[in-house]
C-alpha cells in the first residue's frame, strides 16, 4: 500500500503539475482517478479532516452545477458533501494525502509540507 494518495484528474492542468512533482521527486504515491469513479462519503469526510476544512471548503466555488444550482442557497455542512459525493468535478483538485494529513497541493510545491 503507498504511503501517500493523489487525487487527480488528468484534465486539469493544476492535477498535472501535482502528478508530474511527485514523479519527478520520486515520491510513491497512489493516484486517486476521483472523476472516474467517484468518492464515497466516509472518504469525503477523511480527506476534510485531514485538511481540517468546512465541506465548503472543498467546493470548486466557479464550476458551472454549482453556480447555477447552489451558490446562492443556505445549504448545511452534510448537504454540501453529499454535493461532493454526487458532484466529483465540484470537489477541489489536486489533494495530496498522507496518513494523517492532506493538503490542496496548489502550487505542487505545497506537496512538502507533508511528506
Amino acid at each position: 500500500m503507498n504511503k501517500f494518495k493523489l487525487l487527480h484528474n488528468p484534465r486539469c492542468r493544476k492535477s498535472r503539475e501535482a502528478f508530474k512533482f511527485l514523479k519527478f521527486h520520486n515520491i510513491d504515491f497512489e493516484a486517486i482517478l476521483y472523476m472516474n469513479d467517484g468518492l464515497e462519503i466516509n472518504q469525503i469526510k477523511d480527506i476534510m479532516d485531514k485538511l481540517s476544512v468546512n465541506p465548503i471548503d472543498l467546493v470548486r466555488t466557479q464550476e458551472k452545477i454549482w453556480k447555477e444550482n447552489y451558490k446562492s442557497k443556505k445549504l448545511s455542512n452534510n448537504k454540501i458533501t453529499d454535493l461532493l459525493h454526487e458532484f466529483s468535478k465540484l470537489i477541489k483538485r489536486p489533494i495530496f494525502i498522507s496518513k494523517t494529513k492532506a493538503i490542496i497541493a496548489i502550487p505542487a510545491e505545497e506537496i512538502n509540507k507533508i511528506i
